[in-house]
């Protein structure tokens, strides 16, 4: 290189200037890489959880819930979308801009200038990356911490007997045995024209009505205060139904709360640590054998990986058309049906790693059957080049070196 430099400065002079070319092509595709998979994450988030948000919006405001609520149910559910829509939004943003850097006639000069499929493959291997370090925080910190907080709340909702309970026109069912139902809620807080049924016991049931009534705290539990109401108490065993008239009576409301169960984490909640090592402790608690465990900690590790995969496949798929005069309709399809068998494999090697024993190892394959035929498309997509680029030259050498 000293020789070179002190024999044709002005060559040397290039090649500095065509390695900054090179650093600002890499930044130049890197920055189309995350523009269009900022896009494409937006968009399937939100269709994504447009779908999810539609059965919970029912689910939590018949249950009587605000819409605060619903928003807070929401935003903890999305780190959950999120991690599913990522690897997808990768392979879209890798086959969107490969194709328009083709068409547009970009990566063809590259090529030309003697950049080989792997060299043009250096800043989608580094997008892949970053997604798989996003995909690496979610599956590994955000996404258990955000399961831990939702379980927590949705038992606080679940615990909540007034917002269960305080619903116009509807039949509620707070617990196995008891109906309940409100005509109209005033603005004062009085509930009319009150009907309750109590049913858990199997020898007899109770049915409360009343014009008015209220809902106050105890000192321990919630009661249920009625007024100018009749209770009807039918006895199966003695065939016998008796009426009581009451001006006022004080219905105890302990009895619709769900009972204290110890709470239980589920595998989502656990950190990756107490999968990969779970003590007997742990193992009660989830009720689940240790391979599903062992299999779960290490699919945080490897399903990461598959946005690298599918970056990559997106990438060098459409790569091995790049000089068609057809288009790359074929190679965006092969790329698709090939994204389709990666996932397939991955759902099997998950189902295969909870029912071997140390079978754990299966959640690998995907990632790395997806990378190994990117690498294999890429070896593909160069051989015509090293054909057409054999003979000797400074133009060949430049090649190499790039």
């Amino acid at each position: 290189m000293s020789f070179n430099q002190q024999k044709n400065p002005l060559g040397w002079v290039r090649f500095q200037v065509k390695e900054k070319r090179v650093s600002r092509f890499d930044r130049y595709l890197l920055s189309q890489f995350l523009a269009l998979f900022g896009f494409f994450s937006l968009i399937l988030v939100l269709i994504y959880w447009v779908n999810r948000a539609v059965g919970l919006f029912d689910q939590i405001i018949g249950d009587g819930q605000s819409a605060l609520v619903f928003l807070e149910i929401s935003l903890l559910t999305l780190p959950n979308v999120i991690r599913v829509v990522l690897p997808v939004s990768a392979f879209a943003a890798a086959v969107y801009t490969t194709n328009r850097l083709t068409q547009d006639g970009e990566l063809v000069v590259m090529q030309a200038t003697g950049f080989s499929a792997f060299r043009l493959a250096r800043p989608v291997m580094y997008f892949g990356l970053a997604v798989t370090v996003m995909l690496v925080l979610l599956y590994n910190v955000i996404v258990p911490a955000s399961r831990t907080v939702l379980s927590a709340r949705t038992a606080e909702i679940s615990a909540n007997l007034t917002a269960r309970l305080l619903v116009e026109g509807t039949f509620m069912h707070p617990t196995n045995g008891i109906a309940f139902y409100i005509r109209e809620i005033s603005d004062k807080g009085e509930l009319h024209d009150v009907f309750l049924v109590d049913d858990r016991d199997a020898k007899s049931s109770t049915t409360y009505t009343a014009q008015r009534a209220l809902l106050v705290r105890g000192d321990i539990e919630p009661k249920l205060i009625m007024f100018d109401g009749m209770s009807q108490s039918y006895d199966a065993a003695k065939n016998r139904l008796s009426v009581t008239h009451f001006s006022d009576f004080t219905y105890d409301l302990g009895g619709l709360l769900v009972s204290n169960e110890t709470p239980v984490r589920s595998m989502d909640e656990l950190s990756t640590t107490e999968l990969l090592f779970p003590t007997p402790a742990v193992l009660k608690e989830v009720g689940s054998p240790k391979a599903a465990l062992l299999s779960e900690g290490h699919a945080r590790i490897a399903q990461p990986f598959l946005a690298l995969a599918t970056s990559l496949i997106g990438f060098a798929a459409l790569l091995l058309g790049a000089f068609s005069r057809f288009g790359l309709w074929r190679q965006i399809l092969g790329a698709v049906v090939l994204l389709i068998i990666v996932q397939m494999i991955n759902n099997a090697g998950f189902s295969a790693s909870n029912r071997v024993s140390n079978g754990w190892f299966f959640v690998y394959v995907a990632p790395i059957s997806g990378i190994l035929a990117s690498v294999a498309m890429l070896w593909i997509a160069q051989r015509p080049r090293r054909r057409h680029a054999a003979g000797p030259g400074p133009k060949s050498s430049e090649g190499a070196m790039a």
